[in-house]
């Protein structure tokens, strides 16, 4: 099994603020979903407004504010094609576009 995070830009969720509860519960839906089929790892969406760069040298940046993740999921499949679907169910139901990539492993974690 591989784990895939499935991930929008922040920004990308365009839709008329009254939508936002309809938007709301159907990407609640489809964690339940993803829940009772057993893929579901973690999720959530990601603040926009509290971002720090921190260099290499460890010293922190608050004044860049590059484009960022909005949201994400991390789910646990057999196949990359399987992880698709799961991104179009996410797709259709938060109304953006989806990016979804392969998790590699690294048996030291």
């Amino acid at each position: 099994m591989t784990r895939y995070l499935i991930s929008f830009n922040d920004g990308d969720m365009r839709f008329p603020r009254e939508d936002l509860p309809a938007v709301a519960a159907a990407s609640h839906a489809v964690v339940r979903q993803a829940q009772k089929a057993g893929v579901w790892i973690f999720g959530g969406g990601v603040d926009s407004h509290d971002v720090s760069i921190v260099g290499t040298d460890g010293s922190v940046d608050d004044t860049q504010i590059p484009r960022h993740i909005g949201g994400f999921s991390i789910i646990e499949v057999d196949s990359h094609a399987e992880a698709l679907q799961w991104a179009a169910k996410i797709a259709a139901s938060c109304r953006c576009a989806q990016e979804v990539r392969a998790i590699m492993d690294d048996p030291e974690v």
